[in-house]
């Protein structure tokens, strides 16, 4: 038995869930998600909880039986208390700072990089310690913001200039030795 599938998925104060045979929709404070699990899990509700069940013990039920269990727990606690990624902006000159609700990069660039939020994510900046928080109520959605941020300037691994994410640690690399 799937030690993450087996356990049941609490439903806080204020959460809705609506399962409609492999379909499951939750709402909450901060948005509504739905979405379309695969026919072979049995999803059900149990008082204030969701329990997933799968019909076999075969390889592929049991790898679904855990990974439906862990994105319906994703979906509660999203809508319930939402995600956020931190980035860290580092080197010379480097800077980022909001438009409206857009996010604008001054990263090495001949020209500022502006980033649109998608629906359901919001940016937040401070300019003193340099930080940029992604908050969110879909988990693989703010993920996915933080790595395209990410992406605009990685962290190089001589001085340590660009775009990280603040729990990461940049391998440095020595640079040329000089001439003796």
């Amino acid at each position: 038995m799937s030690r993450i599938g087996r356990l049941p998925v609490a439903i806080p104060a204020g959460v809705e869930v609506d399962i409609k045979g492999t379909l499951v929709r939750v709402k909450g404070p901060k948005g509504v998600m739905e979405h379309e699990f695969p026919t072979e899990m049995k999803i059900g509700l149990e008082g204030k909880q969701v329990v997933v069940q799968r019909l076999s013990d075969e390889r592929t039920h049991r790898a679904l039986h855990g990974m439906t269990r862990a994105l319906i727990h994703n979906m509660v606690a999203g809508v319930s208390t939402g995600f956020q990624k931190v980035l860290e902006v580092n080197g010379i000159g480097y800077r980022a700072e909001l438009n409206g609700q857009n996010l604008v990069l001054y990263v090495g660039y001949s020209h500022p990089v502006e980033i649109e939020p998608p629906k359901g994510i919001a940016f937040e900046v401070d300019t003193k310690t340099r930080q940029i928080v992604i908050k969110g109520y879909d988990k693989q959605a703010v993920g996915q913001v933080a790595a395209d941020i990410r992406k605009v300037r990685p962290p190089e691994p001589y001085k340590g200039k660009g775009i990280k994410y603040l729990e990461e640690k940049i391998r440095r690399k020595a640079g040329k030795a000089g001439k003796v």
